[in-house]
């Protein structure tokens, strides 16, 4: 059976929890009635700067932003997986929330903590799988791509897709792209990478341009579909037998 995924590609407002969360609120009600599953970039709901601003803006994992998403999930029926920065009390974390229609809830942290972020983040020490209705699904953030034990260690025959939150910046992006492929390649599964778009322009913070480029790489590697950097969400069906064949073919799980 055909799954329909989303990766929203959007620009986020650094700092403006209540303008982002309005922004996801808006992509999801407007997605197709048949997207099963959507994927939100890295920092969607909080943004990110590298300053001790950002701990103001962090949001804890119980409260009124999250419960919007469980809400959101429920009444769109569809899978969210959706970035902030995570108020855990004593600590704070980039993190990742993947919340179902049922109404389950699962936390991802980001590992391996990019430059500005490791003076102020706490890593995650866990390595995350949600179900999703593509099947179970290992759950990066950005940098966290470049590791590839982390990619070996999700290499397994039940995690039948990657979903990747990025905000990856537009002077890297082919790197980014390069990454979902070999992703994808390395567990010979689907790759759902959903990264910001435009600019962070924050006063006291250097500019960023972000490269969007969000993608789903194929099992094999390949393009399946990808955008430029325009606003928008892509949303494209996963055929379960074209996993299996390059499965039968690459053979990497009969061993």
């Amino acid at each position: 059976m055909f799954s329909t995924v989303a990766a929203c590609q959007i620009p986020i407002e650094d700092l403006n929890v209540d303008r982002n969360r309005s922004r996801v609120r808006e992509c999801v009600t407007g997605l197709p009635a048949a997207v099963d599953l959507a994927v939100f970039p890295e920092h969607t709901l909080t943004g990110f700067v590298p300053d001790e601003r950002i701990r103001a803006a962090a949001l804890p994992r119980a409260g009124e932003a999250i419960d919007e998403l469980s809400s959101l999930a429920a009444g769109q029926g569809v899978a969210l997986a959706v970035g902030f920065v995570e108020d855990a009390g004593d600590q704070y974390h980039n993190a990742v929330a993947y919340v179902r229609p049922e109404g389950d809830l699962t936390i991802y942290r980001k590992r391996h903590l990019w430059a500005g972020e490791r003076d102020l983040l706490m890593p995650g020490c866990e390595r995350v799988t949600v179900e999703t209705p593509v099947g179970t699904a290992g759950v990066l953030t950005c940098y966290d791509l470049n590791f590839v034990e982390d990619s070996a260690a999700l290499a397994r025959e039940d995690v039948t897709a990657l979903l990747v939150t990025g905000a990856w910046p537009a002077a890297y992006s082919e790197n980014w792209r390069l990454l979902l492929r070999a992703r994808a390649l390395d567990g010979v599964r689907w790759t759902i990478g959903a990264n910001r778009t435009g600019t962070r322009d924050t006063p006291d913070t250097e500019p960023v341009t972000f490269g969007g480029r969000s993608m789903v790489a194929r099992p094999d590697g390949g393009v399946h579909r990808c955008l430029d950097r325009g606003e928008r969400a892509l949303v494209t069906e996963l055929d379960p037998a074209v996993l299996a064949r390059q499965r039968d073919l690459i053979g990497v799980f009969a061993e």
